[in-house]
């Protein structure tokens, strides 16, 4: 009789099991505001990572693109559904109705007093916020917003995508989590 071979692609069945157990390992919320990110791929990127990783609301802000928009619905893949998400108002409503409902509110922005994304404290509920492909975050928000941090980079290149700023930082408060309790 053979043996599997343990690095073969995951079965779909495999990979909700794989999934499960990992929800399992997750009790933090995250959620997180686009403030004015108006490209409609971008838009629908995020979202589905934010399904990917279990965010449980999007707050759009300022001018930002929803997810309905035909274009965003493309890289979104209909993951708009799984993630609640809400009609774009000012940004520091949007920072202060985070608040109330019990996240800290941390932007992802390159600012003097920033902290590393990986040396940040992303545990418990939190908020991240990305803003404009062409600005960032608004003065108004980051003054609002909890903390700052911003992803090192050693490259060439000073900035990264706003879809890929928002995969990465949501990752590192999933790993954060993951890596302060016993995981599967």
């Amino acid at each position: 009789m053979s043996t599997p071979n343990p690095r073969r692609q995951l079965r779909p069945t495999d990979v909700k099991r794989l999934n499960r157990t990992w929800r399992r390992a997750t009790e933090s919320r995250l959620a997180l505001i686009l403030e004015s990110v108006t490209g409609p791929f971008n838009v629908g990127s995020v979202f589905r990572t934010a399904a990917a990783f279990g965010v449980e609301t999007i707050w759009l802000a300022g001018n930002a693109t929803p997810p309905t928009n035909p274009k965003a619905q493309k890289t979104a893949l209909g993951t708009d559904r799984l993630v609640e998400w809400h009609e774009p108002v000012p940004a520091t409503e949007a920072v202060r109705v985070a608040k109330e409902a019990g996240y800290r509110v941390i932007a992802v922005e390159l600012t003097g007093d920033a902290a590393p994304l990986h040396e940040a404290k992303l545990g418990g509920d939190v908020c991240l916020v990305v803003g404009s492909e062409d600005h960032g975050c608004s003065p108004a928000l980051l003054e609002a917003a909890d903390g700052i941090v911003y992803i090192p980079q050693v490259g060439r290149v000073g900035s990264l995508n706003v879809s890929i700023a928002a995969a990465i930082a949501v990752a590192e408060a999933r790993r954060q989590e993951w890596t302060s309790t016993a995981h599967p």
